[in-house]
């Protein structure tokens, strides 16, 4: 089955077309600055191909149309028809709690995403706005929704309730329900499969270290906790993010500064986190550039983001009661030896062991032969697993 993989945000629209028998992506591309003037479309085909357009993109069925002429065009594409579109998966921020998995698109599944938009403001009115555009322009093409927050609804109450009063649990679904799901769930399966044994076996820990930044603890094959929270603010250090932090801290700075809510949220999601702390950048490449350069602010950014990470590890080997396995993935995750490096010393006697020219090298393996936890870096693939599960339930509405 060939299946186009959508990731429709604010502006733009992520996308990747991938044949679910090879797992190959046949192309790939995004759409920039829908909205805006001077919209850019960026298109590649697996062999090399690409090409870029400017023009100008009003909305997401606009900038869908755009996808689907170029991978028809006879220069650029890799369909002939749009029939050769078996199916549309969509990568849909928050399910709330009604998603434990991923789900055929019906009016019902589009009014729930709704229902949850005050979940996820930011994310959800875009995701619904790619589902209706492609059932404007592909109305007999199925499709399917694929959560970041379904993976972790196999959490206990004792993970995802926080301490504060039961009832506003209930009456406005205040609980932890976390993100970056899909590729939590990737790497822990990859991570099985390179040990040899069931995922149902294992207890690992997942570091998904990017601009955005979560950690999991995958025991037997279910995330029983995670980093992020409510929303994607809680945890770890991140890019632009604070983490973790004094819930007074926020109420005392608003004060002080005469902050609104809308500006609070600003400080903490926007200007905080490794660019708050260091004054220079969001980016790990150029805070580790800072820091062989002697700036003291991006070390203390650079430290505390490790500290957090290897801080979990412990958590979350203590939360399973053992640890067989961890596993770097995201941007950093999978590109910065120094981090990994980091997070992983002084960890022996937690059996963590990592083999420093491995580490170098970017192998998969990076624990030494002798490493009680085997540690991994895995390249994430999100997109493959939304179209695999794309074509998982449209095979099972086909054969029903």
């Amino acid at each position: 089955m060939k299946v186009l993989v959508l990731n429709c945000g604010s502006s733009s629209i992520k996308y990747q077309f991938i044949d679910t028998v090879q797992e190959l992506a046949l192309a790939k591309g995004m759409v920039e600055r829908i909205g805006m003037s001077g919209a850019v479309l960026s298109h590649s085909r697996y062999d090399g191909d690409s090409i870029r357009i400017v023009a100008e993109i009003l909305d997401h069925t606009m900038a869908i149309e755009y996808v689907l002429a170029v991978m028809l065009s006879k220069n650029h594409g890799v369909i002939e028809s749009k029939d050769d579109i078996d199916a549309i998966g969509h990568r849909v921020v928050h399910g709330g709690e009604t998603f434990s998995g991923s789900v055929f698109i019906t009016d019902e599944v589009i009014k729930t995403l709704q229902d949850n938009v005050e979940l996820a403001p930011l994310h959800n009115p875009p995701n619904i706005k790619g589902i209706q555009a492609v059932t404007r322009l592909l109305p007999e093409t199925p499709q399917c929704g694929v959560f970041d927050t379904s993976f972790h609804l196999t959490m206990p109450a004792q993970s995802y309730l926080y301490g504060i009063p039961y009832e506003l649990y209930k009456r406005y679904k205040i609980r932890k329900y976390g993100f970056h799901g899909t590729s939590h769930r990737f790497v822990s399966q990859k991570a099985a499969e390179a040990i040899g044994k069931p995922l149902s076996e294992l207890k690992i820990v997942t570091a998904h270290l990017g601009n955005g930044c979560s950690m999991a603890a995958v025991d037997r094959g279910n995330s029983i906790d995670t980093t992020m929270g409510f929303t994607p603010l809680e945890g770890l250090l991140m890019g632009t993010r604070s983490g973790d932090v004094d819930p007074s801290v926020i109420l005392y700075i608003m004060g002080k500064e005469g902050l609104s809510l809308s500006e609070a949220s600003t400080l903490l999601n926007k200007h905080s986190g490794l660019i708050g702390l260091s004054g220079e950048s969001s980016d790990m490449r150029e805070i580790i550039a800072a820091v062989n350069d002697g700036n003291k602010k991006a070390k203390n950014a650079f430290d505390i983001f490790n500290y957090r990470i290897r801080k979990y590890v412990g958590a979350y080997a203590a939360a399973m009661g053992g640890l067989d396995a961890l596993v770097f993935t995201g941007g950093i995750g999978e590109n910065s030896p120094e981090v990994r490096g980091e997070v992983c010393k002084d960890l022996e006697f937690l059996g963590i062991e990592i083999d420093q020219q491995r580490n170098a090298n970017k192998e998969n393996l990076i624990s030494t032969d002798g490493s009680r936890v085997r540690v991994f870096r895995i390249p994430t693939n999100e997109e493959l697993v939304i179209a695999l599960d794309t074509y998982e339930i449209v095979k099972s509405k086909q054969t029903a």
